[in-house]
């Protein structure tokens, strides 16, 4: 990869992350009546890192060479399957495209011991969805 590709790629995340702090984060948080953590600190924290990120590839960018194209379409096909899974938890729900979700992605990717499957597949999105609707009292889609 050249230089003017880091620095492209660089600027684009320097201004998405200043753009989630400034303009998203603001905008799709409440603020709750009680509570120790506000809404907005972790995403704040997170749209930062990409920031600061952002700007130390484009004062110092990589020296790295272009990656090849059978692997950049490997990761084309992962981001798409993510994108179409939550899309789907937007209709089916996270109980039904989490674990079907999950195990596409562990397949995929060569696993295929069945315990680590199952854990994968049934245990996580398990723990994932008790996590989030009893300590965090919130609901998944």
């Amino acid at each position: 990869m050249n230089t003017s590709a880091d620095r492209l790629s660089g600027t684009f995340f320097l201004l998405f992350g200043l753009a989630l702090y400034f303009l998203v984060i603001p905008g799709q948080t409440e603020s709750p009546e009680g509570g120790n953590l506000a809404p907005k600190t972790v995403p704040n924290y997170i749209s930062l890192v990409i920031a600061l990120c952002g700007a130390f590839l484009v004062l110092k960018p990589t020296d790295q060479q272009n990656p090849n194209p059978r692997a950049f379409l490997t990761v084309c096909l992962y981001a798409a399957i993510l994108a179409f899974g939550i899309f789907a938890m937007s209709y089916l729900g996270f109980e039904f495209v989490a674990p079907v979700l999950s195990f596409v992605i562990m397949w995929l990717i060569g696993e295929r011991r069945p315990l680590w499957l199952i854990g994968g597949v049934i245990l996580m999105p398990l723990i994932i969805w008790f996590l989030v609707t009893y300590p965090l009292g919130r609901a998944l889609p």
